[in-house]
């Protein structure tokens, strides 16, 4: 089976946009992605998110969707649900959406083992995606949709299109045809369907590049209504003019040190230094946590009974932080989550909720209080958790995550010097066939 998903188009085809389409946010986006070069910083964080993205989907290659992602239709979804489904994947943090975990598996699938063109195609459609989802705004995901889907269809297309060097006139097109697919709710969390969506996302953007270079016609103004509806912004500066910011993708990535929810980052990091080192259960009496109310709004599982339900919990983070020497992948499983321990430490846990002004899951500061048996209170508080853009990962720390993904995956005879733009589809499509 090809390793790449082919996109055809007619020597000399020009597809049509829709009126007035100059001025128009799909334009300067389309503008932006064929034209921009990446600069050395650019290549430098597309190589990582190349690498842990890799590293993230083979973790989940004995995941038990595995037969449920083969359902969907290309490499490409089923790579991009794999590299989301146990939460270990990198963060963009103003737009709250996963990026790579969309647009490397897009860039992967079209632009096969030429790795030049897949780090330039990434690169376009994770700018895309770090503007858009940045004008949807903060507001968007609190009201409960899924940015990394909302925004993720329309910046596969751009990846997608990118990688078989369509038009800015096609580009356009394929940002306004992925509009229709630019969905997803945070309800999904903590079921199948949250990674499921994120495949479903790339599969679409894909689809709408075919559709654009095929000379499918779209009035690039959709955009602009599909913003107004979800409540984004298409004046923002990052869209109306996406070339203000030198960056291809603005503000960074943050990598995941905990195989959990981005929410769950700064609390565990929180309390794991604050406690010193693991604790017994029945020597904690109470747990305090203080944090802003925007920062807890994908944890939606206060009493859970899943491994999955756990890494959205904020009481299950607490119990993972203080028990557990390291909160890694055996600390998300279900047996983990079911322990006694963890659901007594889970019911000693009190939240606090502040209305600290800002947006961002990382606003502000966690604090914490841990109450002991022998009368003590320690007490803790944290800003920028490990593998922020604040605070990035040492190449020790993603040497360590990675190979601790291969080991989960079972995967033998890789090393993270292996993974690479020219050999990561190569790599996907051999440890992750679609019907095993």
């Amino acid at each position: 089976m090809s390793t790449v998903d082919t996109i055809g188009t007619e020597e000399g085809s020009t597809a049509t946009t829709g009126p007035s389409d100059t001025r128009t946010v799909a334009a300067a986006l389309a503008h932006w992605a064929a034209s921009t070069e990446p600069s050395p910083a650019d290549l430098e964080l597309a190589d990582r998110s190349l690498l842990d993205t890799v590293a993230v989907a083979l973790a989940a290659r004995t995941h038990e969707i595995r037969p449920v992602v083969d359902a969907l239709d290309s490499q490409a979804a089923r790579w991009a649900a794999l590299a989301h489904v146990i939460d270990f994947d990198d963060l963009h943090l103003p737009s709250t959406t996963h990026i790579s975990t969309v647009c490397v598996p897009v860039a992967l699938a079209t632009a096969g083992h030429d790795g030049a063109r897949a780090a330039r195609a990434y690169l376009a459609g994770a700018g895309v995606m770090a503007r858009l989802g940045t004008a949807l705004g903060w507001e968007h995901y609190t009201k409960g949709w899924h940015a990394t889907t909302t925004a993720g269809a329309i910046s596969a297309a751009v990846v997608a299109g990118v990688a078989h060097g369509l038009s800015e006139a096609q580009l356009t097109n394929a940002i306004a045809l992925a509009v229709p697919a630019s969905g997803g709710v945070q309800r999904a969390f903590g079921t199948d369907a949250k990674s499921l969506q994120v495949g479903m996302a790339a599969q679409a953007g894909i689809q709408a590049a075919q559709l654009a270079a095929a000379g499918a016609s779209a009035d690039p103004r959709a955009v602009e209504a599909w913003m107004g509806l979800l409540g984004g912004d298409p004046e923002h500066p990052l869209v109306a003019d996406p070339g203000s910011d030198p960056a291809m993708i603005p503000d960074g990535l943050a990598i995941k040190v905990y195989p959990a929810c981005y929410a769950l980052q700064r609390p565990i990091g929180a309390l794991r230094e604050t406690a010193g080192g693991p604790l017994a259960a029945e020597d904690v009496t109470a747990i305090r946590l203080t944090t802003p109310r925007g920062t807890v709004t994908p944890l939606v599982h206060s009493r859970p009974q899943t491994g999955l339900e756990g890494k959205f919990s904020l009481e299950y983070a607490a119990a993972t932080a203080l028990l557990d020497p390291h909160s890694g992948f055996q600390a998300f499983g279900d047996e983990a989550v079911q322990r006694t321990d963890a659901q007594r430490l889970v019911g000693l846990t009190e939240i606090t909720l502040t209305d600290e002004p800002g947006d961002g899951l990382l606003v502000g500061a966690v604090d914490v209080e841990v109450d002991l048996t022998d009368g003590r209170t320690v007490t803790g508080s944290l800003d920028l958790p490990p593998g922020s853009p604040g605070k990035p990962p040492t190449e020790q720390q993603m040497t360590a995550k990675v190979e601790d993904c291969l080991q989960l995956g079972g995967v033998t005879g890789v090393s993270p010097a292996d993974i690479s733009w020219a050999t990561g589809a190569r790599l996907l499509s051999t440890h992750l066939p679609a019907g095993t």
